[in-house]
């Protein structure tokens, strides 16, 4: 087979794959933003919530939605392009002018490998910037005293007091997950507006029953000036609603990688656990090989079609082993977060099992 010939059988099978993967991509990504509208539309009233609220909630979210659906759209895409050849007899000729199973899934995994390539940026830009924009409006939503600013963190009015935190992240604690603020700044004013106390803390956690501020420094303002005192922790009495706040707090999966490692170097400096920022780090590191692998160990149910009918059944078969496979991972990572395995093991380990079977097909099957 000439140069020529194989770039244009590689075109032919991307091409196909590409107008599949597309059309999937825009369905599933389509459907599943009706779906939140639908849901959002249901908020409309709540503390001002509109209308346009809903509609933009839905569009900045967008970009988060189009990344976690790629996958699946590869997955089908594929099957159903390498499909659409087998079923009009191109997928036959190119086996008999001596193209390997290999080369045509090669094929197909590499226009998924350039779309990935945007997909991940995006992933990393536009999502996470979205999702920051969306909490913000679900917290307003939530709680009118409460607000959320892109680069000043969380902001909330409790009776007479202005409460900052800059950070707000998610940390585990017998199996569960509470919110805990970072760099808290406490002003309580007086009923005429002045300034009489100010209190800085670098945490502040919710253990069940109170808030409680730790490494204090608390400076009080009265007629004969200020009083500066430090202790290591104190309560808090704030009416500050931790279930309201934990929703608010993006998801460790819905972050940046660079968050995810600058929350995960803060908890390794104060000597914690990184937890399911490090278990969500390694999951978005490892992304396009998991799409990679997963498209291109999904193969073999197309190439079923070449000698036998019910193509429709080897991709259903193809789907199920991919929802097999997802939830094998998940369980995985669990697995290894409950007993202390690395979570960069954990995240690899089912995409190694997944490609050594793949190898051993295409290694068989030339």
């Amino acid at each position: 087979m000439s140069v020529f010939n194989i770039k244009r059988v590689d075109r032919l099978v991307a091409m196909s794959v590409l107008g599949s993967l597309l059309m999937v991509w825009l369905v599933l990504t389509g459907f599943d933003a009706v779906r939140i509208l639908l849901v959002q539309l249901g908020h409309v009233g709540k503390n001002g919530y509109g209308t346009s609220d809903a509609i933009a909630y839905v569009l900045v979210t967008f970009p988060r939605r189009a990344y976690a659906m790629f996958g699946n759209a590869a997955l089908i895409g594929g099957l159903l392009g390498l499909g659409g050849l087998a079923g009009t007899g191109e997928l036959t000729a190119l086996r008999a002018a001596g193209m390997s199973r290999l080369r045509i899934a090669g094929s197909a995994v590499g226009v998924v490998a350039v779309l990935i390539v945007g997909v991940v940026i995006l992933g990393e830009t536009a999502a996470p910037w979205g999702d920051q924009q969306a909490q913000a409006m679900q917290l307003r939503m939530k709680s009118g005293d409460l607000g959320m600013g892109t680069d000043s963190g969380l902001w909330a009015r409790d009776g007479n007091d202005i409460i900052n935190a800059r950070g707000t992240s998610l940390k585990q604690h017998d199996g569960l997950s509470t919110v805990q603020l970072s760099d808290v700044r406490v002003f309580s004013f007086t009923g005429d507006g002045q300034l009489k106390r100010f209190q800085w803390a670098t945490t502040a956690e919710h253990n069940g029953h109170q808030w409680v501020l730790h490494n204090v420094r608390s400076t009080t303002l009265d007629e004969q000036g200020t009083h500066s005192s430090t202790i290591p922790s104190e309560t808090w009495q704030s009416s500050l609603n931790p279930q309201v706040l934990a929703q608010s707090v993006i998801l460790p999966q819905y972050l940046s990688m660079r968050d995810l490692r600058r929350n995960m170097h803060y908890l390794e400096s104060n000597g914690e656990s990184p937890g399911v920022y490090a278990v969500a780090f390694w999951g978005r590191a490892l992304y396009p090989l998991n799409v990679l692998v997963l498209v291109l160990c999904a193969m073999p149910f197309a190439f079923g079609a070449l000698r036998s009918g019910g193509l429709g059944k080897r991709m259903f078969i193809g789907i199920l082993l991919a929802l097999g496979w997802y939830f094998l991972q998940q369980a995985m990572v669990n697995f290894g977060t409950v007993y202390g395995m690395p979570p960069l093991f954990a995240n690899l380990l089912p995409a190694t099992l997944l490609a050594c079977a793949a190898w051993l097909y295409f290694r068989r099957r030339v």
